[in-house]
């Protein structure tokens, strides 16, 4: 279930109770006329299905309410009430499957964002992963891999391309562009620091490394597993289910790929830059291909389903 709290203008409230009324998986609405100050206006609360809730807020900011009062959605992970379970049953689809448009694009943006933390959390999961290609330890790549942030700029493009938002297109590939860009560069510096310290070394680089190789190999299967990964990783994003995020992060070759060219162009070695740089990009483009056809499918099947509306 979704709790929504809306700030509602009085002249719009009976229009916005009518809406609510009106689809099919909602329950508990609670009208509390002029209890909001900030913007003043009339206090309406209810809950509602996940797999109603995307049209009720469409119809919601259709009514003015995100310009003219608030629309605020939280997730219900405990609801006792009889009256819940029969809204959720009444509702048309299955939580699992239903997608909040706006909370998805909410999401990415704020995973797109080129902040301090994000730069902060990439290079160091680029640093991890050059001890673990130089090392080949392949326990190092895994764990870089499940450190760097890279899904959300990837998921921000294709949420962009579905939602026709250029906004948010133009903040993903420049986070990505340019994360990756301070990464590398952070990491050569990183490569030169640990080669005078004797601890990295061109032998090492250039020897046989059968656990980390892979990271310089790109073929067919690097690339499908990225569109597996990409799949997985939308829809749990969709789903709420984010701790299948954490597999998704560990099954793709981005931040390995960005730390072994780093190294090896440390080291001068173009040939090893240049087909870890095409890992790279292979799996960023299946990654963002996928994404982007899982949405366009999650929409038509959805825009396909039933839909209902109360008799009031």
């Amino acid at each position: 279930m979704l709790h929504l709290r809306l700030i509602s203008p009085p002249e719009r409230t009976e229009d916005v109770v009518r809406l609510i009324e009106r689809t099919v998986g909602t329950t508990h609405l609670v009208v509390l006329p002029g209890a909001a100050r900030d913007p003043a206006g009339d206090l309406v609360l209810c809950d509602v299905a996940r797999e109603a809730g995307d049209p009720l807020l469409t119809g919601l900011q259709r009514l003015g309410l995100e310009d003219e009062g608030a629309i605020a959605v939280e997730n219900v992970d405990l609801t006792l009430s009889r009256r819940a379970e029969q809204a959720e049953k009444d509702a048309p689809g299955e939580a699992a499957d239903a997608v909040l448009w706006d909370h998805l694009t909410e999401a990415t943006h704020e995973e797109s964002t080129l902040s301090a933390t994000y730069l902060a959390f990439i290079t160091l999961a680029t640093m991890i992963a050059a001890c673990g290609v130089v090392l080949d330890n392949a326990v190092l790549i895994v764990g870089a891999m499940a450190v760097g942030p890279e899904f959300g700029p990837l998921a921000g493009i294709s949420t962009a391309t579905v939602r026709r938002q250029p906004r948010l297109a133009l903040r993903s590939v420049v986070a990505l562009i340019a994360g990756f860009a301070v990464a590398m560069a952070v990491t050569v510096g990183f490569s030169w620091f640990m080669d005078a310290l004797g601890l990295f070394s061109e032998r090492q680089l250039e020897s046989d490394r059968p656990n980390t190789a892979f990271v310089y190999a790109p073929d067919w299967f690097s690339f499908i597993v990225a569109v597996l990964a990409g799949i997985a990783g939308t829809l749990s994003l969709t789903s709420a289910k984010s701790g299948a995020l954490v597999g998704v992060a560990i099954s793709v070759t981005t931040v390995p790929a960005a730390a072994n060219a780093a190294v090896a162009l440390s080291y001068g070695d173009t040939w090893q830059t240049w087909r870890s740089s095409e890992q790279l990009l292979l799996n960023l483009l299946g990654i963002v291909l996928a994404g982007t056809l899982t949405l366009v499918l999650q929409k038509w099947l959805w825009s396909r389903q039933p839909r209902k509306v109360n008799a009031v």
